[in-house]
């Protein structure tokens, strides 16, 4: 529990001083851009785990799938994940770097079919900077050059508590608490270079926190001696945001200022702010400890989530106006999800390259948020590895990815991105009684 509110405090003071814990520009709406799901494990198979039953390893995409261990076992897993993206509108080419955490958690036995999790991951991501120089006639006929920014960081963080149960040895049910917390800037300027015009600066500051719940269930069916199925289910509830919101507006002539506006707001009281709510589904088919394929699917509503449309003005690459009006607005998300695993033999004690555990996956999905009318969609392809370190299931776990998010139409712009993600499982008896002779 300690080494967990360390990390969220780490996490909160780093998107409270400018760092950028992602960086895409259409995290320019809403709670940002929402963070890919599941730890090293799950991202290198494109991201599944809705329906993934493996106690070598721990699945925080389902609370029911906490249950799948050795009975005495306890289990933790960090992570932490670097990206490089680039960034491209016509002649206009942009490149950034980010690194995060990406997980941490830990899980235990209970009583005899049942288990326990506890840790904390990222839900959201902002990070943006973008700049256009006026150059439009009417506008420099009113104002005359000037050179106008946006930029924003931090982001949401979640902490979560999970247990589930089995019964009949097939049935596994979970439940899961999660509380939301974080600080979200986001800030517009622009100056002018005429001295005697005032620059201004305007923006609102977010710091929320806010109540959920997820539920998950699982249902294994074996279909041979040595094959299965497994059906899960999971459903995240929607979260009211609480906290409070700091809308400000400032005018500069560089020596002095000026605050325009400056006022503070009670979300839950003044404004009501909802994360969307998420059902998804999965199937897997696993044969032993061989081999394992998966498919996800999930359906995210956020049309109701009190994020107002936001009106602005789309540039494209040369700064003459695209289009004006409301650029973003709330939507649906949808993700499919596929995802392999194969290791070709697990005790194998003469080659090491046997003993290790190999991931391939792939993903389409769509943004919670609509750019003019249309969703944001992104596809990937995902590679990955486990390699074994040391006795029982610890092991040091491997996964590249290669996506691509956007697209150029009506001043949209294209993201393309490589992703890395290294993460530690860390695995062990406890409660154990030696015997001797």
């Amino acid at each position: 529990m300690l080494s967990v509110i360390l990390i969220a405090e780490a996490a909160a003071y780093a998107d409270g001083d400018g760092t950028y814990s992602g960086y895409t520009p259409y995290s320019v709406y809403g709670v940002g851009e929402l963070h890919p799901p599941g730890s090293a494990f799950n991202m290198s198979m494109g991201g599944v785990g809705i329906a993934t039953r493996n106690k070598r390893f721990m699945n925080i995409l389902n609370p029911a799938a906490v249950t799948a261990r050795d009975t005495l076992s306890f289990m933790a897993d960090f992570s932490v994940s670097g990206r490089f993206s680039y960034f491209g509108q016509g002649c206009v080419k942009s490149v950034h770097n980010t690194f995060n955490i990406n997980d941490f958690a830990l899980s235990f036995p209970v009583y005899r079919s049942s288990a326990m999790m506890i840790g904390i991951a990222p839900y959201s991501n902002v990070g943006y900077d973008f700049s256009t120089y006026t150059t439009d006639p009417q506008r420099l006929a009113l104002q005359g050059l000037s050179t106008e920014s946006a930029t924003g960081h931090g982001g949401l963080y979640q902490v979560f508590v999970g247990a589930g149960v089995t019964f009949w040895k097939r049935l596994s049910i979970g439940a899961e608490y999660i509380f939301y917390f974080g600080k979200i800037n986001r800030k517009v300027s622009i100056d002018y270079d005429d001295a005697s015009m005032l620059d201004q600066e305007s923006g609102y500051i977010i710091q929320a926190r806010a109540h959920g719940a997820m539920f998950g269930l699982q249902y294994e069916q074996p279909i041979g001696k040595r094959s299965a199925l497994t059906f899960g289910a999971t459903y995240r509830m929607k979260a009211r945001m609480g906290g409070h919101l700091t809308d400000y507006s400032f005018a500069s002539d560089g020596t002095s200022t000026d605050t325009l506006r400056f006022d503070q707001y009670r979300l839950q009281k003044d404004a009501k702010i909802l994360l969307g709510d998420e059902i998804g589904a999965g199937i897997s088919y696993r044969y032993g400890d061989i081999l394992t394929l998966e498919f996800n699917y999930t359906h995210s509503d956020w049309r109701n989530s009190g994020f107002s449309n936001t009106s602005g003005t789309v540039y494209n690459a040369f700064s003459n106006i695209i289009d004006a009006g409301n650029v973003f607005s709330s939507g649906v998300a949808h993700s499919f999800r596929l995802g392999a695993e194969y290791t070709p033999s697990r005790n194998d004690i003469r080659y090491y390259y046997k003993r290790c555990t190999y991931r391939a996956g792939a993903y389409y999905t769509t943004s919670y948020y609509r750019f003019n009318n249309r969703p944001v969609n992104s596809f990937g392809i995902t590679l990955g590895a486990t390699l074994p370190i040391f006795k029982a299931y610890n092991g040091l776990t491997l996964s590249a990815e290669y996506g691509q998010s956007g697209s150029l139409k009506n001043g949209g712009i294209i993201e393309r991105y490589f992703g890395l993600n290294l993460g530690f499982n860390i695995f062990d008896i406890w409660f154990q009684k030696p015997r001797y002779e």
